[in-house]
This record gives structure tokens, sequence and C-alpha cells, in this order.
């Protein structure tokens, strides 16, 4: 299939902790999205309810529009659901002898390294469930000790005796010579033709060192069966209800791909729902001309937040920990907290903390009249006059006030001794609080001022609460797409085909074997090729780009280097490598040592065939005089008193309009806050550009 071939409606889908947003783009290059509630027990049902949803506004049936849809890109909580449950197969794992306890050494990395008591995680292997097989290779990949077969079948009995559905298989340098892991292979199957699912190490993560190598296999063998379980429900779905294109899913490194692709390396799912929001925030800023910024995605249950410089935003290719588990894997540096919506709020030991518990869709904020008690962020939000008690989510909810100030008064206003106002005040202020002390964090560890940079705010609530965290962070300019409620559904739908591989060679600059450089390079480039081929894509539709991993001897984490030579490289080349490293190291981390030589950490290709992308986001109004969308007034509170605030109708807003704060611009399923003294224009790419006043009191 090609992506110019498209001439059907064209969704994205991004299932989230409390709503599954859709978003389509129709033959005309009209962006319409919706929302529906999330099925945790069956993601699939709240995919086919969004469907739905879209079929019924464009008057069609669910069996016409899937026939008229040619593609369907999705990004999924799977992944991340099944490590933060810790729910997925019961899996086994074939090691090389002497190494069976790799996983728990973990190179003696503690998250809490101030409490030598912390436990350990909940092993994905147990130490039973984990057999020492007599095999060995070098570093060059030639054989040193045979591998013992007999060893592999009486292990794989000894795994399918406990219960195990899913194996992982790492031995050392199965990534220069995986002649030994496809062996051990095919032996599971012969004896165990039932189980569910291998992981072959050279497959997920073809680099050392073994640690980071056998964690990876692990988490994907973990997750592996039940992100398939699902993907093909989904597909079997979509097909019996006429849909005949191709699904392709979001990956952690910012491209979508077939299931056959993700089928082998399932832990590359992880924050895929994330994933797309950054990416369609990068098309968003850019076309918008900013090019530094910071992503933030406040959905129901979490707070997303990412840094784009220059237009990219940071892949980290190394030391990524998700769920206390190594994933060795380039992912786009996605950071999260439980700050959302629906994020509980509670008084314990006198101290009113939020979230990080969520009430999720079900039962949700306690506004919701869904059975839910708990106050929310959502119900402080509703309290202080920011949101609508009529017309909420598209028209489809009206919010009850009442039981929103009585949950809040309930736990949280009398327990402190102080009224409901306050109360709520004070759940918006540790939310928006903890969400810009993450943010903080996210940027100190790349050494980024958030003084120069801008925000881009997407999710149900991102437009909701963009203002009060930009002004504690010194942000001036704010960033919120019209399709802001849906953004990640978006950018899953306009990501590119993106396959990111990484070869590890070791090495001083000054030794590099130029010859074994573009032996490795010819390699990872044909691998490349054969990843694309299922998507349908011709050689020449694809870029690769070209990169050394470096960094200096004693550093944990290396850089990306432009490596535009590729294979003609030779020894001129590293010395401008070498000039590369050190001025690339200045820019992003402030430093630089010209005088050490730089250490080669392995070679990285990525590899990228662009989708279709929409014109615009969101159909714009005709309405150039704001005072022509007013709707009216509610009472909304900044900090100190409730102030009579105007109310316009996002939809008729058209591009140049001005609206001077304090507003409240309600799109279909968001609200735009504009607080006192700042503006906020709607400019002709479909962002609503919020200014805001010098005065930071909140």
């Amino acid at each position: 299939m090609s992506p110019s071939t498209d001439t059907g409606y064209r969704v994205g889908i991004d299932v989230g902790g409390t709503f599954t947003d859709v978003i389509c783009v129709t033959p005309s290059g009209e962006v319409v999205l919706d929302k529906t509630p999330t099925v945790p027990q069956d993601q699939s049902i709240g995919v086919m309810n969004g469907l739905s949803q879209l079929a019924e506004r464009f008057g069609l049936s669910i069996a016409d529009f899937c026939s008229q849809t040619d593609i369907v890109v999705h990004g999924t909580t799977t992944a991340d659901n099944t490590m933060i449950e810790m729910n997925g197969a019961n899996t086994g794992l074939l090691v090389t002898k002497g190494h069976r306890d790799e996983i728990e050494m973990r190179r003696v990395h503690k998250e809490q390294i101030w409490d030598p008591s912390y436990p350990a995680p909940t092993p994905i292997a147990r130490r039973r469930a984990r057999i020492a097989i007599a095999q060995r290779m070098d570093h060059n990949g030639v054989v040193l000790l045979p591998l013992d077969e007999e060893a592999v079948r009486a292990g794989v009995q000894r795994l399918r005796l406990l219960g195990v559905e899913s194996i992982a298989i790492m031995f050392l340098f199965s990534f220069v010579n995986p002649a030994h892991e496809l062996r051990a292979a095919e032996i599971v199957r012969e004896e165990y033709p039932d189980i569910s699912h291998i992981s072959l190490s050279h497959e997920v993560m073809a680099r050392g060192p073994e640690f980071e190598r056998v964690s990876t296999t692990l988490v994907n063998a973990y997750v592996a069966p039940r992100i398939a379980t699902y993907v093909d429900r989904l597909q079997n779905t979509l097909r019996e209800s006429g849909y005949a294109g191709q699904l392709l899913i979001m990956s952690s490194s910012g491209g979508v791909m077939p299931p056959e692709y993700v089928a082998r390396r399932a832990v590359t799912l992880l924050a895929s729902g994330p994933t797309g929001g950054v990416m369609g925030a990068t098309l968003a800023a850019t076309r918008a001309g900013v090019n530094d910024f910071i992503a933030v995605d406040m959905g129901g249950t979490s707070y997303d937040l990412a840094l784009v410089r220059g237009g990219r935003p940071e892949i980290k290719t190394d030391w990524n920990w998700r769920y206390r588990y190594y994933i060795g894997l380039p992912m786009v540096d996605v950071q999260s907290v439980g700050a959302g919506g629906g994020s509980i709020a509670r008084v314990r030991q006198g101290a009113l903390l939020v979230g990080p518990e969520s009430a999720g869709s079900a039962p949700g904020p306690a506004c919701y009249r869904r059975g839910g008690e708990n106050p929310t962020v959502t119900d402080a939000d509703l309290v202080l006059g920011y949101l609508p008690a009529t017309g909420f989510a598209g028209g489809r909810m009206t919010l009850d006030v009442d039981a929103a100030r009585t949950a809040i008064e309930r736990d949280v206003a009398i327990p402190l001794g102080i009224d409901v106002i306050e109360a709520a005040w004070g759940i918006e202020r540790i939310v928006n609080t903890s969400m810009a002390n993450a943010t903080r964090r996210v940027l100190a560890s790349h050494g980024a001022d958030p003084r120069i940079l801008s925000l881009i705010a997407y999710g149900g609530n991102g437009a909701v609460h963009a203002w009060a965290i930009a002004r504690d962070l010194g942000i001036d300019r704010i960033l919120i797409p019209k399709a802001a409620p849906a953004f990640s559904a978006l950018g899953v739908l306009v990501a590119d085909y993106v396959v990111d591989l990484v070869r590890s060679y070791i090495v001083p600059l000054s030794q590099v074997d130029v010859v074994h450089m573009r032996t490795l390079i010819g390699e990872i480039v044909e691998e490349a090729r054969k990843e694309m081929q299922p998507a349908g894509l011709a050689d020449d539709a694809t870029s690769i780009d070209l990169y050394a991993q470096m960094c200096y001897p004693g550093q944990n984490f290396d850089m990306s280097v432009p490596l535009p030579e590729g294979a003609d490289l030779d020894g001129e080349t590293l010395l401008e490598l070498a000039e590369r490293f050190h001025t690339q190291h200045e820019a992003e981390r402030g430093f630089s040592f010209r005088n050490q030589q730089p250490l080669m950490r392995g070679v990285r290709l990525v590899a990228r065939s662009e989708t279709p992308k929409p014109d615009h986001f969101a159909e714009p109004g005709t309405v150039t005089d704001a005072a022509a969308a007013l709707k009216g007034h509610r009472d909304a509170y900044f900090g100190v008193e409730f102030v009579s605030t105007p109310i316009y109708d996002g939809p008729q807003l058209g591009a140049g309009v001005t609206i001077t704060g304090p507003a409240l611009i309600e799109e279909p399923f968001t609200v735009i806050v504009v607080p006192p003294g700042s503006t906020a224009t709607l400019d002709s790419t479909g962002n609503y550009v919020l200014m805001l006043s010098e005065s930071r009191d909140t």
C-alpha cells in the first residue's frame, strides 16, 4: 500500500485511561474529532464505539464507513497497562549459563537511592522459570561452546510444567551470531508447540550489553501475548465491520508500522499514545513557526510531557527505564505523572493530596453522575467555573455542579476547615504545581530554560490548565490546537512510517575499524528495508538517516551524532565526526572536552517514509469579530474572587480573531481558559496562541 493512493477516510485512534479519542480526515480534507469512554476490560469496544460515532456523524452505517476507510492508525496503552498492573503472560527465560540472575542485578540501579530497603520490582520471570543453558560465543560470533540442546529441551519441559505461556531467549553475543538463539527457538516449538510467544533477544534488541538486552527481551515476552490478543481481536472486528485496509500501530520511536513489525517487538508499543501526541504537536508547532517548545498532554488520567528542540522531539537511545524495567530501544522521551482530570483529591494527615489515583471513566468524577463519589480535578474545574454544566463532551454530557460541590466539601473542605471554593482552588493549585514541577525536572535533565520555550498544550484538560502551568514556569506563549482534545489521535494519524535501529560497536574513536563500520551500516540498512516491506513502501519513498552513537569515556548516556557519509566513511570522516560530537555536546549539554577522545558506542539508523498530512487540523469558523461569537457569561475563579467571564463559541471563530481575557472559549470537547490580562489569537494554522500577561500572581 502506498500512502499517496488514499482517497477515502483516514482514521486515527488513541486509547487513553479515561476516553478513547478518534479523529478522521475525510476525503475532502475535513478534520472531524470525537470521544467515547474507554472500556478498560476490552479497549477494542471503545475503539469500535468511536468509529460508530464517526459513522453516525457522516450519516453512514458502520459497515459503509469502514468499507470507505483507507487507513486506521492506532495508539494503544495495552503495553503500558500490562506493565502498570503487572498482569502480563507467565514468562520464562532461557539464558546463557552464568547469567541466570543478570536481571536481578540491574546494574545496581535503584530508583530510591536513599532507601536501601526499597523493594525490588515484581519479577517478570521467577527464578525457577529462568533456565541456564550451556553455550558460548565470543564477541566476534565465533562459537566457543556449542549449544547444549538437551539442556534446552529439559528446560522447555520444565517451563511447560510451570505453566509458562511466553519464553524469552537471551544468549551472549547473539546479536553478532544468532545461530544458538534460532536453534533454541526451533527446539522450543518442537517441545512446546502450544507456546503463545517466543522473544529472541537478537530480534528485540540487536546490541549489548547483556543486562539491557535481557531486561528488554523479558518485557517484550511479558507484554507480547496480551498485545497480540488485543490487536488480533481489533483486526478481526474491523474486518467483520467491512474494513479491508491496513491497521498501523504507533511505536515509541515516533513512527507507525503494521502489526507484523510489532509482533516481534511488542515492547516498542510502550508509551504509544503519548508518543503520537508529541508527533502531532511537533507538526502543529512547526507549521506555526515554533521549533523549540514543551509538549504537554493532560488527559483524564495522566499528564505527559516532552521537550522538542529544533523541530525534533528528544529521543533517548539509552537508559530508558519504564515501569522499573530497562528498555534498550530508542524512545521518544515522554515522561508521565499521575495528574489528570480524573485525579482524585483527598486529605491525609492534614495535607491535601491530588492523584496519582484516578477515577477514570468508570465511575469517573462525581460530577459525571456515573457512580463516582470522590472529588477530582474535573469537579474542581466545574466548581470554579471553567467547565460548562451543559453541553459538555460535545453535548453528550451534563455535569452535576451540586454533586461536585458535595464531594469537595465532604472530602476536602470540611477536613481542612475551609470553604468549598478554597478547597477547589487548593485542588487546582496542587495539580498545576505537580505538573509544573514534573516539567521542570524534565527540562533540567536536558539543560533547557523554560522561559525561552513555548508551551503547546493538548488533551481534554490541557487547554483548561495550560495558563497556570505556563505562569508557574515563566512561559509567556502557549499554543492550543483547535483539535487539542483528540490530538494524540491526530498525532498517530500524521506520524510517518519509521524504523529506528541501533547496532552496538564499543571502541575508542581512534580504534574504529572503518571496514567493520561499513559492514554494520550495510547490515542495518538492509534490515530497515526488510522491516519497511510489510508496509508496502518502495525504497525510493524512504529516507534513511545514519548516526554514530557517541559519548565521552565514563558517561552513561550517548548522543546520536549525524553520520551523513554513511558507508563512504573513512579516516578523515572520523576526525570530522569527533568535531561534530564535541560541538553537539556543547550545544545540547552545555559543555565539551575537546582534549578527550570520544567513545564510539554504536551505529543508529532512522528510516522514514512520509504519510499524507491534512492541510489544517480543524475546520475554522468565519467570525473574525469576537463579539459576534459571544455566547454569554459565567462566573470563573482566578485566585482572588469570581469574575464574570465572557464565553465564546469556539467553532464560530475564524483565523485572526483576538480575544482578551478573562475569557472562556468553548470548543466541543474542551475549554480554552484565557486568564485576566492575557490574549488569545486564532492563527491561520488552527492554533489558539495565548500570550500571558507579565504578572505571575496566581
